[in-house]
């Protein structure tokens, strides 16, 4: 077992709604959304018009400035609609499946025995390349730069993540080609963190060619940023490389069976989830084929929210809306529009979390809560608390870099660690900030302002 790397600092938010180890459908969408906006920095070229008949790995876009990156349909269709915004910015492309599932052949190719130039080309051909994100700022990497390492996380932390090893049962020899093909991508090791709680017993820790690192803590534990972080920290002029074990198993399945596959086991949760549990889906699955899994509240007659990913960092896409690329599970708790009388002053408030002791829930450490969507007040000055930095295990000044963000001055950003993260690492900050600042949208100005002045 490795050394293990203690965090002192997070937060772990007691969320009522964990998914049961148990898949409980298996859906068939009728509808499937690629959406540029998954990718950061891509310059979208549309390749295919309405009408189109595609198969699972047909590019539909492409970057304009690197047109070797590609974006593929996950499912083979018709594209039956292509949505676009302001000055046409391009928001959606919608494939209506055709129930065959059929898929592009690519190139058999002996990774083994391949040279990387091999390997790359196929990765970029394929679109699987696509779900690479490099670090610094979290864009798709450039293909002719050989990155310092490459670093996959384990498991999430995130507040009701799926169980990695439940969601990737029987798919390790997938996970384990996936590691060998990366690994002739680096000559700095495949960097695959742990948490302590389920080394020994989790079957990903048996990989080959991996250089395992344990972590013992609270949420952002998981996230693979904080794991860069404390193993080799980005430092201006170097480049890393990161990719969920999902993507890994795609890599997998591509060079052991030549296509294009990237459907996942996800967990879907919260509190007003029916029937917290795991589904096998697509990413850009239209979220209606899970209407059964809302549960209507009868007390309070609260709508529901439907989000893409976790609390803390996925996208509000409603009951209709459509999974992210990036999304490993779903969830679902209430809108909480409404006015409470008093507010925190009122005595007794055991139903409510607080990362402070203005209510009782430190006394009930292992309680969970059924928590909503409500602000409880509107945004207020934006002041010094010293809160951020209980939770972020990072040696990084978040509120001082926030401001250096909000002054767009570049050189105090990038001296306090603007490199070093991306807007999920500062999502808990965001979380207990009593100004209710939107911290992540600020991080987010940030990095779009980096990649435009130091590209």
């Amino acid at each position: 077992m490795s050394e293990q790397i203690r965090l002192r600092r997070g937060l772990d938010i007691p969320l009522n709604g964990e998914a049961t180890p148990k898949i409980t459908k298996r859906i068939s969408p009728d509808s499937v959304a690629i959406k540029p906006l998954d990718y950061r920095a891509l310059n979208p070229k549309l390749l295919v018009k309405e009408g189109d008949m595609v198969k699972a790995g047909t590019p539909i876009l492409m970057d304009k400035k690197r047109p070797e990156i590609k974006i593929c349909s996950p499912i083979s269709g018709v594209v039956s609609e292509i949505f676009r915004g302001e000055k046409r910015k391009l928001l959606e492309i919608r494939v209506k499946p055709d129930g065959e599932n059929q898929s592009l052949e690519f190139a058999s190719v002996d990774y083994k025995k391949a040279d990387r130039q091999t390997l790359v080309d196929l990765l970029l051909e394929s679109g699987l390349w696509a779900n690479i994100k490099q670090r610094p700022y979290g864009t798709i990497p450039d293909s002719s730069v050989v990155p310092k390492a490459i670093f996959i996380s384990s498991f999430d932390s995130s507040p009701l993540a799926p169980d990695m090893d439940f969601a990737l049962s029987g798919q390790m020899d997938m996970v384990q080609i996936g590691v060998d093909v990366l690994s002739k991508l680096t000559s700095g090791g495949i960097h695959v963190g742990f948490h302590t709680s389920n080394y020994v017993s989790s079957p990903i820790h048996k990989l080959n060619n991996i250089i395992s690192h344990t972590f013992a803590g609270k949420h952002p534990a998981g996230n693979v940023g904080v794991q860069i972080h404390h193993i080799s920290p980005i430092n201006k002029g170097e480049v890393v490389w990161t990719l969920d074990l999902f993507s890994v198993a795609a890599i997998g399945r591509l060079f052991a069976k030549k296509v294009y596959d990237v459907k996942k086991v996800i967990a879907i949760t919260g509190p007003r989830c029916a029937n917290p549990s795991y589904i096998e889906v697509i990413p850009g699955t239209n979220l209606s084929a899970i209407k059964e899994y809302i549960a209507v509240d009868e007390k309070d007659n609260l709508p529901a929210r439907v989000i893409s990913g976790n609390v803390l960092t996925g996208d509000n896409v409603g009951e209709s809306g459509y999974l992210g690329n990036f999304h490993n599970q779903i969830t679902i708790l209430s809108e909480g529009k409404y006015f409470e009388m008093f507010g925190w002053i009122k005595p007794l408030r055991l139903k409510k979390f607080s990362i402070s002791r203005s209510y009782f829930s430190w006394l009930m450490p292992s309680k969970k809560y059924d928590l909503d969507t409500n602000l409880n007040g509107g945004d207020r000055a934006f002041v010094v608390t010293g809160l951020y930095e209980k939770v972020l295990p990072m040696d990084i000044y978040p509120m001082h870099l926030l401001k250096a963000i909000m002054a767009g001055d570049i050189d105090k950003m990038e001296a306090l660690g603007i490199y070093e993260i991306i807007e999920e690492d500062m999502a808990l900050c965001e979380f207990v900030c009593p100004s209710k600042i939107e911290i992540q949208e600020i991080v987010s100005q940030g990095i779009d302002l980096m990649i435009k002045e130091m590209s």
